[in-house]
């Protein structure tokens, strides 16, 4: 079938299995151009499929050779509907990872169930024995605990007021003011439930037991911080509760660890364009001004470039991990930079739907947003016909 982008919202209901593929050969190309890392042999990626995930899973693979797991949950193609960008995306790992030698496998489910904990480390068990890096990058909007049996969903709201401020939507064009109603208190309970520091330390408890943790085992999470201009509905918001919750759950994870001389850290990472930021009010413009301001710099990144350089600079720099004062890994550094900010302030109060082309990277924007679907992205045939039926070699 010819497959074409087809947009509702925030989201692409489409994905293209070539477009996919060549994303994430582009990926690999950029590691392996930036040499060998002294990094992980063994690794577990919880949320392998896309973004910081899959990028995590390339920059372990084919930049310290590692052997990989990776969880994640993503729908097969069914008669005449593609599969889920993320499908493709494992499609095409497993199998560059085939062609280069490397050990690599894959397990599809819920992993907040125990159910897929359990089949990841008989997996871990038979293959590898232990892992010495788990990788949790979970990305997901509805959680339900194995424990309680209770679905919880997550959402993105300020908290104390109303929140309100200039946000774009990114296929038109057009700069408009928007408001979102503050949390109650079970909204903020959800979402930290969702997307707080639980589940990952359920792993950890369960892979603790079971045995499939090396000596000096490493664990790290994705978290994001941001500037005063998003800061309401992301960081002092619903979302921003979840994220100091797993920050938190960082320093208990390293305590249980202590029996294998391990590790636990969170890295705040830059903004970039995933679906989950999509979905954000506010976030799109910041971020089309953010890249704007990047490039013209010469610092932009995105999520292979910020993670190959979280690997080598920092977690496997052959010295003690740099952290901040509340023990994070900072790689949103150079975002962070004064002078970033003080640009991306000053253009934010000028930015209107007449201008915003000009003065922002929208155009930027929403060829990311295109890319993660697989759609424009360079060296890809778009006319033709390409077999959406396609399967996971290496499935458990």
């Amino acid at each position: 079938m010819i497959i074409e982008p087809k947009m509702r919202g925030f989201i692409c209901l489409t994905s293209h299995p070539k477009g996919c593929e060549q994303n994430v050969i582009n990926q690999i190309e950029y590691v392996k151009s930036k040499g060998a890392i002294n990094g992980p042999k063994r690794v577990l990626v919880i949320g392998a499929s896309t973004g910081f995930g899959l990028a995590s899973r390339i920059t372990s693979a084919f930049g310290s050779n590692a052997s990989t797991i990776g969880v994640f949950f993503e729908k097969p193609a069914q008669e005449g509907k593609p599969a889920s960008p993320g499908w493709y995306n494992s499609v095409a790992f497993q199998d560059q990872a085939k062609k280069a030698g490397l050990y690599a496998k894959s397990i599809n489910g819920d992993a907040f169930s125990t159910e897929v904990k359990q089949k990841t480390i008989d997996l871990i068990k038979a293959d590898l024995g232990q892992v010495d890096l788990v990788i949790y990058s979970l990305a997901s909007p509805v959680r339900t605990n194995p424990v309680t049996g209770v679905t919880h969903r997550s959402t993105l709201k300020p908290i104390g007021a109303t929140f309100s401020n200039s946000t774009v939507d990114f296929h038109t064009g057009k700069v408009s003011t928007v408001s979102i109603e503050p949390a109650n208190e079970e909204d903020i309970a959800n979402t930290v439930a969702v997307m707080g520091g639980e589940d990952w330390s359920m792993w950890i408890d369960d892979m603790l037991k079971a045995g499939v943790l090396a000596e000096g085992a490493t664990t790290v999470a994705y978290s994001y911080i941001g500037p005063a201009l998003t800061e309401a509905v992301y960081r002092k918001g619903t979302i921003g509760r979840a994220k100091d919750d797993l920050e938190k759950t960082a320093f208990t994870i390293t305590d249980k660890l202590k029996s294998v001389k391990g590790k636990a850290y969170v890295s705040v990472n830059k903004a970039l364009v995933t679906q989950a930021s999509s979905a954000i009010p506010v976030i799109p413009l910041y971020i089309s001004l953010l890249y704007k301001v990047m490039k013209a710099k010469g610092i932009h990144e995105g999520c292979i470039e910020q993670i190959q350089r979280l690997y080598a600079q920092r977690l496997y720099a052959g010295k003690e991990v740099p952290t901040d004062e509340k023990g994070r890994i900072r790689i949103d550094d150079w975002e962070m930079r004064d002078d970033v900010q003080a640009e991306v302030a000053k253009l934010w109060g000028e930015t209107t739907t007449e201008n915003v082309f000009e003065i922002s990277d929208l155009n930027g924007y929403k060829t990311d947003f295109l890319n993660l679907f697989g759609f424009s992205v360079g060296k890809v045939d778009y006319l033709a016909d390409v077999n959406e039926n396609i399967t996971i070699e290496g499935l458990v």
